[in-house]
């Protein structure tokens, strides 16, 4: 009874410290886009080519960590006449890329334990690497050929009679008002300005966000003893096609693959996972993350006389399916190249944990900010 007693407890601790990790990364998105939320929008709105947009979408992503957000915020501007089909896909496609980021800062709070860090980095990069794979592959051949847009637009018009759909996050219902109450007491109550309001959520978020994963990895490990690990392996990622599933439908209730993928960087960190037991739950994160566009795209057409209006903005989200099922269709059989990139990656970081820093910010900020201010 003592010992079923110590792991229900344990079991307790391991949920309440997830229900803090997530908190902290929607803390880390709403702190990052009070610096630049608008500042997102009239990015996205400026893209005067199809590369530069492949960098809007990345530097928009990073900023505010959410491609849902940014794939939304683009279903939307062309649906409004805003932004052409060409420019919206490389932001799409640019944007996958760029909620990868969370997954590398989460890796960041390994720092500290080498070997852990090693392990949780190359979990993270694995997700970059399958998203920037799939980018060099696909982006020139939908120039070219524009294969994304054509299947797309056959798509939408099979789908054409659907809209006003609309979905609620149950983690939005459970994190939401936390986040909520912090901005009111900070806005309102302290009467703290934006910036100022945004540092201190971005400076919480990271203290919350360390707290909650150096506990989860020693909870978790402890709990390894009592067979958990055995748990996770036999049912939740007992093959490829149960943790794809399983990624895939936690992401669509969710809708954040930045959140789904990054609660399995603590598990790979502490040794209960390999990185080639859990890309195909990256994969399928990636799948379940078009969902958020796809209703975005339906709520936007309005049918008249029983036949849809605008259904273009349907069309940039079928664009967005197509482009992440493209993906996993030829990168799933060659699933060694990303991750042996991810590896060496993570070995290089190993040595010197400095280029891992030198890797986020150069990949996710810097290149992506000198291609869309000097590239015309």
């Amino acid at each position: 009874m003592q010992k079923v007693f110590k792991r229900n407890l344990k079991i307790i601790s391991v949920l309440i410290l997830l229900y803090l990790f997530l908190v902290s990364i929607k803390m880390m998105g709403s702190s990052f886009k009070m610096f630049g939320s608008g500042f997102a929008e009239r990015l996205i709105c400026s893209c005067s080519n199809p590369i530069v947009g492949l960098f809007i979408g990345i530097l928009v992503t990073s900023i505010i960590q959410s491609s849902s957000t940014t794939t939304s915020l683009v279903v939307g501007f062309v649906g409004g006449g805003m932004l052409p089909i060409g420019y919206a896909i490389p932001i799409i496609m640019g944007a996958n890329i760029g909620t990868t980021i969370t997954n590398s800062l989460v890796s960041l709070s390994f720092v500290t334990r080498r070997e852990d860090f090693r392990r949780a980095f190359s979990g993270a990069t694995m997700h970059d690497f399958f998203n920037l794979c799939s980018v060099i592959l696909f982006l020139p051949l939908e120039l070219k050929f524009h294969f994304l847009q054509r299947s797309a637009l056959f798509l939408t018009k099979i789908f054409e009679t659907v809209g006003g759909v609309r979905f609620t996050s149950p983690l939005k219902i459970i994190i939401d008002p936390i986040i909520d109450l912090i901005e009111h007491l900070l806005k309102n109550v302290i009467h703290t300005p934006d910036i100022a309001c945004g540092v201190i959520m971005l400076s919480v978020s990271v203290i919350v966000m360390i707290f909650s994963l150096v506990y989860i990895v020693k909870v978790m490990r402890s709990l390894i003893i009592s067979k958990t690990e055995g748990f996770i392996h036999k049912y939740l990622f007992r093959n490829d096609a149960t943790a794809f599933v399983l990624a895939l439908l936690l992401t669509a209730v969710v809708q954040s693959s930045s959140v789904t993928t990054a609660l399995v960087v603590p598990l790979i960190g502490a040794g209960i996972l390999t990185v080639y037991r859990a890309y195909p739950y990256v994969l399928g994160a990636n799948l379940g993350t078009t969902f958020t566009a796809l209703l975005a795209s339906l709520a936007t057409v309005t049918i008249l006389n029983g036949k849809a209006v605008n259904t273009i903005g349907i069309t940039a989200a079928f664009a967005h399916l197509m482009f992440n099922i493209c993906g996993i269709v030829v990168f799933y059989p060659l699933r060694k190249i990303p991750i042996y990139f991810a590896t060496k990656l993570s070995d290089l970081a190993y040595r010197k944990r400095r280029w891992a820093l030198v890797y986020v910010l150069g990949f996710f900020i810097v290149i992506p900010l000198v291609m869309i201010f000097f590239v015309k």
